[in-house]
């Protein structure tokens, strides 16, 4: 036995928790393991605020979508969850109609550059700190570092990479960005779609 569903959403904040409260019905339901669940279920959000923050123009909305109306056309004021549940694992797509990824290296020598300015703030903090306090010479610091995953957008991706065993971030040429990942699963006792 497997379950297959999928969802056409609007690309409206309201829809991330409605994918992600299905997603766990459906896995509650199925029997999975709620650690799993949990996991795939913050990757699901994750993917679905990605598609509701850049999954859609919505710049120029008389001139593409209804005339007059002020409404973007209707591919690109909605996206698609899709999720498969089999014995083994559990498949989840998240598919929009924005412009699409950049190049993820282009996202990465800013994580690097923001991560080593911060790393230097942090060390001349601490040797003012040493300077006008010489009796704290020698003390550990009393600030916890800051060190950011990565650049100001692209944390929910990375999340995504660390839950999911598989992850594949991908552009439909002219149609948008899909997110896709998968999960092997674990079955509580006696689970319906235990293998």
């Amino acid at each position: 036995m497997s379950i297959w569903w999928s969802l056409h959403l609007r690309r409206e904040a309201a829809s991330v928790p409605l994918a992600r409260r299905f997603l766990l019905g459906t896995m509650e339901t199925a029997g999975v393991d709620p650690d799993i669940s949990f996991d795939l279920s913050v990757a699901l959000s994750e993917a679905c605020a990605n598609a509701v923050e850049h999954g859609g123009d919505r710049s120029g909305l008389a001139e593409h979508g209804d005339r007059g109306t002020g409404r973007p056309p209707a591919d690109s004021g909605q996206y698609r969850v899709t999720a498969y549940l089999d014995g083994e694992k559990c498949r989840i797509e998240v598919a929009d109609s924005g412009p699409g990824f950049p190049a993820r290296r282009a996202l990465r020598p800013a994580a690097h550059t923001e991560h080593a300015e911060h790393i230097e703030r942090a060390q001349q903090s601490e040797h003012v700190e040493k300077t006008q306090h010489p009796e704290s010479v020698g003390a550990q610091p009393t600030f916890a570092p800051y060190i950011p995953c990565v650049a100001e957008s692209g944390r929910g991706l990375d999340l995504i990479e660390q839950l999911a065993d598989h992850v594949h971030f991908g552009n439909r040429p002219g149609r948008g960005a899909v997110v896709s990942f998968d999960k092997v699963l674990k079955w509580r006792e006696g689970a319906l779609l235990m293998v």
